[in-house]
C-alpha cells in the first residue's frame, strides 16, 4: 500500500511539475498562492500554526493571526509552484533576487575563502544555493530529501537546475560540510528547526531546542558566520539580505562561546519573522510542549 501511494506521488508530482513548466514564473508562483491560501488554513495542521502564533504573539487578535496563517500558505503554495522555476529565478540577468548587503558572502567568493550561510525556512529557501551559485559562489546546501523515495530525483533535479550542490541532512550532511569546508567552499545550512540534540536557547522569549551546527562549525574552522534573510517581495521574486559576519564571543570557553553564537543566530531571526511573519513556516513542532500550558 505503501509502495503504491509512493507511485501515485510521483506521478501527480511529475505531471505538477510539466504544467507549472509550461507557465511563466509569474503564473506558476500566482497559482500556487491561489491554491495554497485557499486550501492550506482548512488543513488541520494549520491549527499548529495558530497555536504557535498565539505562543509568542499572546496579545495579536485572531483576525491577524489568521492573516499570517494564510500569507504563510501563499507563500508555502508558491514555493512548491516555483520549484520548475528556480533557474530562471536565480539566473542573475532575470533581476528577481537582488543582493543587499551581500558584501560578507561575495568576500567568500573573491577571497576564495570557506564559510557559512546561515538562513531559515523564510519566503523560498530553495532559491538560496542556486542564487549563490549563481554569482560563482560555490555553495553546497544540507537540505531535506523528501519523505517519498521515489519524489526525489526529480526534487533533486529541480534543486540543481540552477547550481550549487545539496547533500542531505543527518550523518552524510555532517560529514559533506566538514568536507566542503575543509576545500574552503561555502555551506548553507537552516538553522531554524527544532533540534532534539541541540540546545536550549532563547526564542521569542522562550526557550528553545536550537541546533549548535552553523556555530560548531564556524568556531572549529575559524571561517565566517554570516546570516542571510530571504525575503519574499512578489511572485518569483525575492530579496537576499546579509547580517554579519557574525563574531565570536571569545569567551575562552568553547560551549559557551556556541551557545551565545547560536543566541545571537536566533535573536536575528526573530526580527525577520517579527518584520513580516507570513514569510515564515510556522508549521515546525518548535518549542516545548510544556510552553504552550505554562502561564506567560
Amino acid at each position: 500500500m505503501k509502495r503504491l501511494r509512493h507511485v501515485f506521488e510521483a506521478l501527480g508530482f511529475a505531471v505538477a511539475v510539466a504544467v507549472l513548466r509550461l507557465l511563466s514564473v509569474d503564473a506558476a508562483s500566482n497559482l500556487g498562492g491561489f491554491l495554497g491560501r485557499g486550501i492550506g488554513p482548512r488543513l488541520p495542521v494549520s491549527a499548529r500554526a495558530r497555536r504557535n502564533l498565539r505562543l509568542v504573539f499572546p496579545d495579536m487578535g485572531a483576525a491577524e493571526i489568521e492573516r499570517i496563517v494564510r500569507g504563510m500558505w501563499d507563500n508555502l503554495g508558491r514555493v512548491a509552484a516555483e520549484y520548475p522555476h528556480l533557474l530562471r529565478i536565480t539566473e542573475v540577468e532575470s533581476g528577481r533576487v537582488p543582493w543587499v548587503d551581500m558584501d560578507p558572502v561575495l568576500t567568500l567568493r573573491d577571497k576564495s575563502k570557506a564559510g557559512i550561510i546561515a538562513a531559515a525556512h523564510l519566503a523560498n529557501w530553495e532559491v538560496l544555493v542556486g542564487a549563490a551559485a549563481q554569482r560563482g559562489i560555490d555553495t553546497t546546501g544540507v537540505v531535506r530529501e523528501p519523505n517519498n523515495p521515489l519524489v526525489r530525483p526529480l526534487i533533486d533535479r529541480l534543486r540543481g537546475a540552477a547550481g550549487g550542490e545539496r547533500t542531505p541532512k543527518g550523518m552524510t550532511g555532517a560529514k559533506k560540510a566538514i568536507e566542503v569546508l575543509r576545500s574552503d567552499r561555502v555551506l548553507g545550512l537552516l538553522f531554524d528547526q527544532k533540534m532534539n540534540n541541540g540546545i536550549p536557547v532563547p526564542f521569542f522569549g522562550i526557550e528553545a531546542m536550537t541546533t549548535t551546527a552553523p556555530a560548531q562549525l564556524a568556531l572549529r574552522f575559524g571561517c565566517p558566520l554570516v546570516a542571510v534573510r530571504m525575503e519574499r517581495t512578489g511572485p518569483g521574486r525575492f530579496r537576499m539580505t546579509a547580517q554579519g559576519p557574525l563574531t565570536p564571543p571569545g569567551t575562552g570557553n568553547r560551549q559557551e562561546d556556541v551557545a551565545r553564537l547560536t543566541a545571537e543566530l536566533n535573536r536575528i531571526l526573530e526580527g525577520w519573522i517579527r518584520a513580516k511573519p507570513e514569510d515564515w513556516l510556522w508549521l515546525h513542532r518548535r518549542w516545548p510542549e510544556a510552553a504552550y500550558t505554562k502561564e506567560r
